[in-house]
Order: C-alpha cells, then sequence, then structure tokens
C-alpha cells in the first residue's frame, strides 16, 4: 500500500491527520493492553522444541563415546564432541575451540577482563595501562546494548562507527584504527547483526582481517550469536574471519563467540570462545584459575540431542517455522501503515532476532513514550547505542520472536499510529 509523504500535506491536511491519529491513540489507551516488546526472547514454542533434552544424558549414559565419566572434574576445554559441534557453528576447527558455561557474554566479559588486567598475545602488557588515553573500542550502530554496556562497566571508551547494509563503515573503521593505538577493538555481530540483521560481506571481512591496527594487540570480538538463526531456505553466506585473519598475516586478531541460547535453551545452553592457538593458549592459563572444569553434563547432553551441525541446523528450521511469520506480519503492517509516508524505515532481515526501525529525526523517544502510554513496552530508544545516546534520536529496535502472533499484530498497529503521531507532532512543530 503506498500513500502520500506526510511532509506533502498542507497545514490543513496535517492539523486533520493529527487529530484522526490522537483519537486512536486515545482509543488504544482506553483498551488496557499491556503487551512486551522490549527484549529478543525465545517464545515457549521455540523452547518446547529442545525438552527432550530433559530427559538426556540418562543414568546409564553419562559416559562420552571417548570413554569421559561427565559428572566429574576436569576437562578444562570441554568435551571434544562439544568442541566439535560449536566448531562447525564458528567455521574453525574443534581445536580451537573452548568450551563455556550457558553464556557467550560471559566469555566476552572474562575476554575483555583478562585483557584489561593482563594484556593479549602479541601485546605490550595489560590493556589499563596501555597509556594516557586510556582503552577504547569501536562500536558499530545501531548496535547490541550489552556489548556496550561491557565497555561501560570497565570504563571503556566507546567510540561509534555506522553501520551500513554489509557490516561496518570500513573506511571509518580503518582510519581510526591506523591511528589511534588507544583503540583496542572492536564489537561485531556478523551474522543477522543486532539489530539491523545485515550479514557482514566478504569485503568487510577482508578488510577488517586486514586492516593496518596502530595497536598491535588489537582484538575483533566476533560475536557471531546468530550463526545458525536463518529465516530463509537459502541464508547469505558469512566468509571465515579466522582464515581471512591467518591469510592476512593476523591470526590472533579475532575472538569468536557463540552459543546455543537460542537453539536449545536459553537459560541452560551451552558457549564457545574460539582463537587462535596463541589466543587459545593464554585463555587456558587464566582460566584453570577459575574453574576445574566445565559443566559437561550439559554439553554431553547437548552432543547427544543435536549429534552434529546437520541435527542444529534441522532443529532450526523448527524454529524459523515459528518465528519467521511472526516477522513476516511485521513487516506486512509496516508496509501497509507506514511505507510512502516519508517516516520510516526498516530492515527486512533473513535471519537473527530483530528488526531495525528507523524513525523521523528527534522522535524515538517519543514513539516509545506513545506506545508505553497505549500498553505496549519497547526496548527505550537509544539503547542501541553506546550510553544509550542515538544523536539522532531516531532508531528502534523491534523483537518480533515472543509475543503471539495476536499480540504482535496489536503491538504493531499501535506502534505504527504512534510512528505516525510523533511525526505529525513533528511536522507541526510539537516536538
Amino acid at each position: 500500500m503506498s500513500h502520500s509523504p506526510m511532509q506533502n500535506m498542507s497545514s490543513e491536511e496535517l492539523q486533520s491527520t493529527l487529530r484522526e491519529l490522537q483519537n486512536r491513540h486515545k482509543a488504544f489507551c482506553a483498551e488496557g493492553h499491556a503487551l512486551d516488546m522490549t527484549r529478543g526472547k525465545p517464545a515457549g514454542e521455540q523452547l518446547d522444541l529442545a525438552n527432550a533434552m530433559l530427559d538426556l544424558p540418562g543414568a546409564e549414559q553419562f559416559r562420552t563415546t571417548g570413554g569421559v565419566d561427565t559428572r566429574n572434574y576436569g576437562g578444562l576445554e570441554g568435551l571434544p564432541e562439544a568442541r566439535a559441534l560449536l566448531a562447525a557453528m564458528l567455521d574453525v576447527k574443534p581445536d580451537a575451540v573452548l568450551m563455556g558455561g550457558n553464556s557467550s557474554l560471559t566469555l566476552m566479559h572474562d575476554a575483555v577482563v583478562r585483557a584489561l588486567l593482563h594484556g593479549v598475545p602479541g601485546g605490550q602488557g595489560p590493556w589499563k595501562t596501555g597509556g594516557a588515553d586510556g582503552v577504547k573500542f569501536l562500536c558499530p550502530v545501531p548496535g547490541y546494548d550489552r556489548h556496550f554496556s561491557i565497555c561501560e562497566h570497565f570504563n571503556i571508551e566507546m567510540i561509534p562507527v555506522p553501520m551500513t547494509a554489509e557490516g561496518p563503515d570500513m573506511d571509518a573503521v580503518e582510519s581510526l584504527v591506523a591511528r589511534d593505538a588507544s583503540i583496542k577493538g572492536i564489537w561485531c555481530v556478523p551474522r543477522y547483526s543486532n539489530p539491523t540483521g545485515c550479514v557482514y560481506s566478504d569485503a568487510v571481512v577482508d578488510r577488517l582481517a586486514r586492516m593496518q591496527c596502530a595497536a598491535p594487540d588489537f582484538r575483533i570480538f566476533w560475536d557471531n550469536a546468530y550463526a545458525v538463526h536463518h529465516l530463509t531456505e537459502s541464508p547469505q553466506p558469512l566468509k571465515s574471519i579466522s582464515a581471512a585473519c591467518t591469510a592476512a598475516g593476523n591470526p590472533d586478531r579475532p575472538y569468536l563467540f557463540a552459543s546455543t541460547s537460542k537453539i536449545s535453551f536459553a537459560g541452560s545452553g551451552i558457549s564457545a570462545f574460539a582463537a587462535s592457538p596463541a589466543n587459545v593458549a593464554d585463555a587456558k592459563k587464566h582460566l584453570s584459575m577459575q574453574t576445574i572444569g566445565p559443566d559437561k553434563v550439559n554439553q554431553w547432553r547437548h552432543v547427544q540431542f543435536f549429534e552434529n551441525i546437520d541435527g542444529v541446523h534441522a532443529h532450526m528450521r523448527k524454529h524459523a517455522a515459528i518465528i519467521a511469520p511472526k516477522f513476516q506480519r511485521v513487516l506486512e503492517i509496516f508496509r501497509a501503515e507506514l511505507e510512502g509516508r516519508g517516516i520510516a524505515d526498516w530492515t527486512e532481515p533473513d535471519g537473527g532476532y530483530f528488526i531495525s526501525l528507523d524513525v523521523p529525526e528527534g522522535c524515538a523517544a517519543r514513539v516509545v513514550s506513545l506506545a508505553g502510554e497505549a500498553g505496549v513496552k519497547l526496548t527505550p530508544a537509544g539503547a542501541t547505542f553506546p550510553y544509550r545516546k542515538d544523536t539522532r534520536d531516531a532508531n528502534l529496535r523491534i523483537a518480533p520472536t515472543l509475543p503471539a502472533m495476536s499480540e504482535i499484530e496489536t503491538a504493531m498497529r499501535i506502534l505504527c499510529v504512534c510512528v505516525r503521531l510523533a511525526a505529525a507532532e513533528k511536522l507541526i512543530g510539537r516536538i
């Protein structure tokens, strides 16, 4: 459906539209909705897909095919079978993988802490004593708020760089890292980036791998959280950052992370850190002070349930059957209510958990406020930017996975009215 751009309306038409939208918003407010669209959680139906895992490994099946008693101490790196499973997700060899607990976020947090306190292979000591300029990270925006929270928690200065349809703006990235040795890392969600849903192009991967960095201990934090979270049968390929960095002569540059948190059970999956031999050895040295061994029982039940990467892909097709219609419905409503009005742009991802919605500059916080009044909780405006400061006040992250389809229908229609209302207010000069 096409509409006339609001900017082309006469003053009388705009005032009439404003009154109509105010009345619609008031009616929504009176209906008493309580709809939560704030975070990208799996729906209960998705979690149910892995319920059979709760019966594993079984009282007599606690020994792995290699004879390891998963109930006991040891195995700092994780089970070989689990390392192989996560290695296939990350496109690395199994010996490049260290297994973690239920959260890849924990592994990212710990990798930052190790670097701050002890430094990394190829560096010149702890990052926290790296010079008067402190430690800085590049943050593609819009991006993942929990990455930004780690930096803020440890007083790491965040430098926003724009996202494009192919990944971070590499002209900006290359210019910054070439001249500033205090820039030690960059956050990347390379497949179905949070929240835009873009997949990094081969050219972006290659430029990240070979770029000249003033800091010899620069690290790419490659959070491949949505490595297998496809919504289509023909996903766009993602080039291996590990292979690209090795070919460019920078094998130690990437730190890779992944988990099954949105594959099996969100609160009790398994996670992995993958890197070069030098990085893995360094991480193991510190990890040995932290634990005697990981939860191998949980690793083993995951291996039994999925068996191999083909089993993971088959399982994720079941996930897609549940959530792809939700994404499609959100996009259908956006097209019907917002397309052609000149007030909104949105991404149409082929996977992941989010849709990125851009509203008129200066309107995102107002949209969130209006939606809240009508009973729809949205992720706060600015959440997808460092320090929660979107200088344009324009970006909103939409999370369609958790609510039921009927809730999505209602929430998105309310959201669209709020976007149109905020845009009309801005054009009239009320915000």
